[in-house]
């Protein structure tokens, strides 16, 4: 087999970064995208060249319109089978803080839609059951200090 062959032949996946940003009450930032009809992290998919947390701050300045320190790693988790996406998704979930709630937030116009920080349980609402499932893990990862990798996620849309 040549190396061309091999590396046509390897499995791919799509790599996305998150960031999770929450206020004084720990409540959790969520944008809402104007492509899609749930709620999600500021973040998305990591451009050729970059590593995650580069990608995270990236997304954090296009999408929201601030300069935010990408800390701990926080969640990992692997999707696959998702609608109109033709490979599994891995995303990096990054601690990035907590702002006042007042923060001003400029968001991307071509994208988004809104913004706001809701509680846990309000989030459930919001969004799609393993984006949920990631917030969780991610608050929980900030006052453990340990990364989680989730279960795979399968089937649904991008969270």
């Amino acid at each position: 087999m040549s190396v061309d062959d091999f590396w046509s032949s390897v499995h791919r996946v799509v790599t996305g970064a998150g960031a999770y940003i929450t206020d004084e009450r720990g409540r959790a930032l969520l944008v809402k995208p104007n492509y899609r009809d749930h709620w999600s992290f500021t973040g998305g998919i990591i451009d050729e060249g970059e590593h995650p947390a580069q990608a995270c701050a990236r997304e954090i300045g296009e999408e929201i319109g601030l300069d935010l320190p990408v800390g701990q790693l926080l969640t990992v988790q692997w999707s696959h089978n998702l609608a109109h996406i033709p490979y599994a998704l891995v995303n990096f979930m990054f601690d990035c803080g907590t702002i006042p709630a007042d923060t001003p937030i400029r968001l991307q116009a071509e994208e988004l839609d809104d913004y706001g920080f809701f509680s846990h349980e309000e989030a459930k609402d919001l969004m799609i059951d393993f984006a949920h499932d990631r917030l969780l893990a991610a608050a929980r990862a900030r006052q453990t200090g340990e990364l989680v990798y989730l279960p795979p996620a399968e089937g649904g849309l991008i969270g």
